[in-house]
């Protein structure tokens, strides 16, 4: 069987060796490449929304991804789920949102009726709110409860991005450390994945990253799709 070739989207930098160490860990026989638009975060931030001519933009790199031959795409940029969404109508190849596979590992462990207690931790605060939508849509289709806590990071990105990434991993840890009762925890940004095993060391509960539920997601829809 011919390799998978996926296209990895992303709207930071920061992004691109989680999502890339989660494929050579649970997929390494995928054939993946990058395309960066670093200019798409700074945007949103300005704009705080999505502006018709970002969906634009995200069409046209969907157009260039499939152009260049691949089989799925997996977008890492966590603040724009709804146009994401747009380029994925109509389309034969699986294009996932970033965060679409973690949470549907998160709903998986509500049991009975009580709501589920959900935390999300970010370090890029505007998808905060875009993924709390997001998240209770997709409970809301499952009859789920969601009891929702957003907890935002201020400088821990800019660490990460300054080198400083033992500093962003604990920042991030003591956040978690310091969520309150829950049943999930999940790590909003591709970039926060290599925080985890801090994390999870200072809770009980599962600490969940976007990378790693991606990968065996978009794996699992490309080994069940069409040819």
């Amino acid at each position: 069987m011919k390799a998978p070739r996926i296209a990895l989207i992303h709207a930071t930098p920061l992004a691109m060796a989680p999502i890339s160490e989660a494929f050579k860990a649970l997929a390494p026989e995928a054939e993946i490449f990058h395309l960066l638009d670093d200019s798409l975060s700074k945007d949103h931030a300005k704009a705080k929304t999505l502006t018709p001519e970002m969906y634009g933009r995200f069409e046209d790199l969907t157009q260039y991804a499939l152009k260049t031959g691949s089989n799925g795409i997996l977008f890492t940029c966590s603040a724009f789920g709804m146009a994401i969404e747009a380029c994925a109508k109509h389309r034969d190849v699986p294009i996932l949102k970033p965060n679409e596979a973690m949470f549907e590992e998160a709903l998986e462990m509500c049991s009975g009726t009580a709501p589920l207690r959900a935390v999300l931790i970010a370090t890029f605060e505007p998808s905060i709110a875009s993924m709390k939508e997001e998240l209770l849509a997709m409970a809301k289709e499952r009859n789920i409860q969601v009891d929702f806590t957003g907890i935002f990071v201020p400088e821990a990105m800019n660490d990460l991005g300054q080198g400083q990434a033992d500093l962003h991993h604990q920042k991030i840890a003591q956040a978690v450390s310091s969520a309150p009762n829950c049943d999930v925890i999940m790590l909003a940004q591709f970039s926060m994945a290599q925080s985890q095993t801090l994390s999870q060391s200072k809770t009980h509960v599962p600490v969940l990253t976007s990378p790693s539920c991606a990968v065996k997601a978009i794996m699992k829809r490309l080994s069940t799709s069409k040819p």
